[in-house]
């Protein structure tokens, strides 16, 4: 008896010391847990509605940057491709989260400038209506132009209310500083858009100080104009200030498009407004290098491809699209604002819309695929397509 109940203790005192008890007790929670978890799997996640704080998925990566024999860096991107009925002809990414447009939308700021008359009244030819849409390099060619048209009016770059800064243009900055130059706002990248304010206001008979203000009706025509191409009552909008100082109002990336493809295929329009969809579209593709200036992607890739399409960059990752022979309106954001990462897939979108073909991307490769150059101008890397979601 001694013996056997000298066995029960040891084994009692094995099991305590294995830690039996808790390990079963574990065990009886672990079933329990796959339990619960195995419940919802009976009803797909898909069939439920999403709730109202529930964030939409992240943009594809749809543009990468090489370096060597790795993958450096990855760009998320929405990009909307529509028509001018406002039908979905192709999309990736979130097209329907507010964007603020920059100045890819400056051909949609231009509109009243020829729609009141104003351009007619000043004797505006095709280089002013491009200027007036451009975010230029500051060139002499820009620059010169912007001069005369201020002078025309009646103004001058005292005027201009957007603000200097140095040419973007390398040479003729680094030969402003060795003039000892005046940085002034002519050399703003967006002062032939706000000459072209500024001659709006002087053909209505309105207060020149203060064109950039939301209030003024100078924007409030804009503001009009932008509404009615992109069918989203902007006056509801979030708003900021862009860079050059005049209101900028967040729109759907999706809108934005059907807007551009509403310019590329205007007969729908009042005729008032085609005629100057039709006139804006026109000057751009006539004077690509006014629109940019030299090196730039889109007036170097509209100067390339004559007369296929209209690109219009803006900051923080925006690009725009007009493309007349098909109807279409394209418009690009760029989640962390890369410039690079909008042109590349500008140019990605144009191949896959066949506006550029397979022979013509490949004799342009370093326009449309740029290459990553180290400092002694060497090839490193490429900036490209990563294929994702068929881009």
């Amino acid at each position: 008896m001694a013996r056997r109940a000298a066995r029960k203790t040891a084994g009692r005192n094995a099991k305590r010391a294995a830690g039996g008890k808790s390990r079963v007790k574990v065990k009886a929670k672990a079933k329990t847990k796959i339990k619960a978890v195995a419940k919802p799997a009976a009803a797909p996640r898909a069939s439920r509605p999403a709730s109202a704080d529930q964030k939409p998925p992240a943009n594809p990566v749809l543009i990468e940057v090489t370096r060597g024999e790795m993958v450096e860096s990855r760009h998320r991107l929405a990009v909307a491709v529509v028509d001018a009925a406002g039908k979905l002809v192709e999309s990736w990414g979130d097209i329907e989260r507010p964007i603020y447009g920059r100045s890819a939308i400056k051909p949609f700021q231009a509109l009243p400038l020829l729609e009141t008359g104003a351009a007619d009244a000043f004797k505006l030819g095709e280089p002013e209506i491009a200027l007036a849409c451009a975010s230029h390099n500051g060139e002499p060619q820009h620059t010169d132009r912007v001069h005369d048209w201020l002078a025309r009016i009646g103004c001058g770059i005292g005027d201009l209310e957007c603000g200097a800064h140095l040419p973007y243009h390398e040479p003729t900055m680094l030969q402003l500083v060795a003039n000892g130059g005046d940085i002034t706002a002519i050399y703003n990248n967006c002062s032939g858009k706000h000459t072209g304010f500024l001659t709006t206001a002087r053909h209505e008979g309105e207060p020149t100080k203060g064109y950039v203000r939301y209030e003024h009706p100078v924007q409030q025509r804009v503001t009009r104009a932008m509404s009615e191409m992109t069918g989203v009552d902007l006056t509801r909008s979030p708003r900021g200030i862009d860079g050059c100082g005049i209101p900028v109002l967040g729109l759907p990336l999706r809108a934005m498009a059907h807007g551009l493809a509403r310019m590329a295929d205007p007969r729908k329009l009042s005729a008032d407004r085609a005629n100057a969809c039709k006139r804006i579209v026109t000057a751009i593709m006539a004077w690509p290098m006014l629109l940019g200036g030299t090196g730039r992607f889109g007036s170097s890739t509209m100067a390339t491809f004559k007369n296929r399409f209209v690109l219009k960059g803006g900051a923080e990752g925006v690009y725009a699209a007009i493309l007349p022979s098909l109807g279409l309106g394209v418009a690009i954001k760029a989640d962390d604002g890369a410039g690079r990462a909008a042109e590349a897939a500008m140019a990605q979108t144009l191949r896959r819309l066949k506006l550029v073909s397979a022979a013509e991307a490949k004799s342009f490769a370093d326009l449309l695929m740029p290459p990553v150059l180290n400092r002694a101008h060497l090839e490193v890397g490429r900036i490209r397509s990563t294929g994702e979601g068929r881009f």
